[in-house]
């Protein structure tokens, strides 16, 4: 939390009063935001806490603006920013507040970051337009930066394009923009979503000495509440649009009024997977695996090296077991996963389904495809923006069922949908219409909609409210054992990990450091970095949940 002063008297930064917020539906005007309240003083970190639909982030938007001006309208209130009423504000004035003074972390960073520039381009260019800065100090700041928010290798990583970048890098370069020019606020949108626990410790260090050194105000939106504990002053709890509960962070935490509040703090993934019987089949196999990006230097293009993102790893997985893969970002969790599937390539022999599959060609292994299917760590940037939800879940259909009549393609979506908590009725809705939340639910009814043996899971609950997590674990642990589906379960989020895994294993810089029973992993780990992994996310967690560790 803020070392600052509380209770001091300190200029305002961002006002909100009485503010509504409603959109343009095919259904008429709807109400996202409903006459909501709050201020943020200099040196300030407030934060809106939620589950996924809220209103948390489009009222983090209208802070500069930036909900589309075309189907938008705000029957009440005002929003002052540093005294200038925003919602009035010309587009010249607006431009000299975004990314200056006013910083934004999106939620989303592949969708916010330009895939045709390098990522030395886009931190470049903030410091250029707003500072001013040459091309040669540009980029010795970029560098800094990166180093500052934890990227290693930052020299190799400035001038490579953001897929080549893991999801967690790929925030880290959010932050390392937004921060380019010391804003006087910055508004953080589940800023350490993508990150494993040790960076994340990292960046929020990181936030709150910035916060010291030049007096910084922070609009913190999140759904972790050990991390909005850590980090917030003032805590607004929303949900349907409404702030149900607000006021200091401890008072908040320690004794919450409301019913939603307490229900909150109280959701927790629980339980573990159902035992996988001793006689079951193995389902998956990889000996001495690898996966190695070439170096290309010179007018030519001349492979002068690789990049070992994954160095001979070794693993099973049997029918209806769950293998964790946890490790910090860029240890090679989500290649080790594309690679598997054949979707990037791999050296070393895999073993799908009693089928050898490296030396498959593309019309050899489409059968297969509907057998394994992935759920991505970035719901938004793989779901297409031109299709509705209806099209983009029954889309696998068309390419593995095509014998299916058009009543029964519907009902199979219709069902999807209803297994992962969304309303049948917005299936001819489009993605930006869904919050990230929705947006991971859709991609997992995607996923599902196949009846696949192996589902690969990249950080599929990373997205989600805490009690939407606890939500998804136990619906993936129900389908599980009814289907028998086998889980590769790729994430940071070692709560999630724990209440889903049968076995676990933990990867650093592209190898396997330890591999194990999940209960055994947990509860006596052997190597120094699994002990640091497991101390990182229980001692964050337990701001939120006191009795955890004890």
């Amino acid at each position: 939390m803020s070392s600052q002063d509380t209770g001091a008297a300190r200029e305002t930064i961002l006002s909100v009063q009485d503010l509504s917020i409603e959109f343009n539906t095919p259904r008429g005007w709807q109400r996202a935001v409903d006459s909501i309240s709050f201020d943020i003083k200099c040196g300030e970190t407030v934060a809106l806490v939620g589950e996924s639909g809220s209103g948390k982030s489009i009222s983090a938007l209208t802070a500069l603006k930036l909900l589309p001006e075309i189907g938008t309208r705000y029957p009440t209130g005002k929003v002052r920013l540093f005294e200038q009423d925003v919602l009035d504000l010309s587009d010249r004035k607006l431009r000299q507040l975004r990314g200056n003074r006013v910083s934004m972390i999106f939620q989303e960073p592949m969708t916010s970051l330009n895939p045709l520039h390098r990522v030395s381009k886009q931190i470049t260019e903030v410091l250029k337009v707003h500072q001013g800065m040459s091309t040669l100090k540009a980029r010795v700041r970029a560098l800094e930066l990166l180093d500052q928010v934890g990227i290693r290798d930052a020299r190799a990583k400035l001038d490579v394009f953001p897929h080549e970048l893991s999801g967690g890098q790929r925030q880290r370069v959010m932050i390392a923009m937004a921060l380019a020019n010391k804003p006087d606020m910055l508004i953080a949108d589940e800023p350490t979503t993508a990150l494993d626990v040790t960076i994340q410790a990292q960046i929020l260090e990181l936030l709150q000495e910035l916060q010291r050194d030049i007096g910084m105000s922070i609009l913190f939106i999140s759904h972790d509440l050990g991390v909005v504990r850590k980090m917030a002053d003032r805590v607004n709890v929303m949900t349907q649009g409404k702030i149900v509960e607000a006021g200091p962070t401890s008072q908040v935490f320690d004794n919450p009024q409301h019913d939603y509040t307490r229900m909150l703090l109280d959701a927790e993934p629980q339980g573990a997977p159902r035992p996988v019987p001793d006689n079951a089949p193995e389902l998956l196999s990889a000996d001495d695996f690898k996966v190695y990006f070439p170096i290309k230097k010179g007018l030519l293009k001349r492979v002068v090296g690789h990049v070992k993102a994954v160095d001979g790893v070794d693993l099973t997985l049997r029918q209806g077991e769950t293998l964790g893969v946890v490790g910090e970002s860029g240890s090679g969790k989500t290649t080790l996963a594309l690679g598997l599937l054949r979707l990037i390539e791999s050296r070393g022999p895999i073993r799908f389904d009693g089928q050898e599959v490296q030396a498959l060609d593309q019309r050899r292994l489409k059968p297969l495809r509907a057998r394994m299917q992935i759920v991505f760590q970035d719901p938004y940037g793989s779901l297409s923006p031109r299709l509705s939800i209806s099209e983009i879940i029954g889309e696998g259909l068309g390419a593995h069922h095509r014998n299916l009549s058009p009543e029964q393609r519907e009902q199979r979506i219709i069902d999807m949908l209803e297994l992962v908590q969304l309303n049948p009725a917005d299936r001819y809705r489009y993605p930006h219409e869904f919050s990230g939340g929705q947006r991971q639910r859709i991609a997992i009814a995607r996923a599902l909609i196949l009846n696949p043996k192996l589902l690969v899971l990249d950080e599929p609950t990373s997205a989600l409210d805490v009690s939407v997590q606890a939500q998804i674990v136990d619906l993936l642990r129900d389908l599980q054992a009814r289907l028998n589906l086998s889980y590769l379960f790729v994430s940071h989020d070692l709560r999630v990990v724990k209440a889903l895994s049968h076995r676990v294993m933990v990867m650093q810089n592209s190898k396997i450091v330890e591999m194990g029973d999940a209960d055994t992993l947990f509860s006596a780990p052997k190597t120094d970095y699994t002990k640091a992994l497991l101390d990182a996310a229980f001692a964050l967690n337990a701001r939120s949940h006191p009795q955890m560790g004890q």
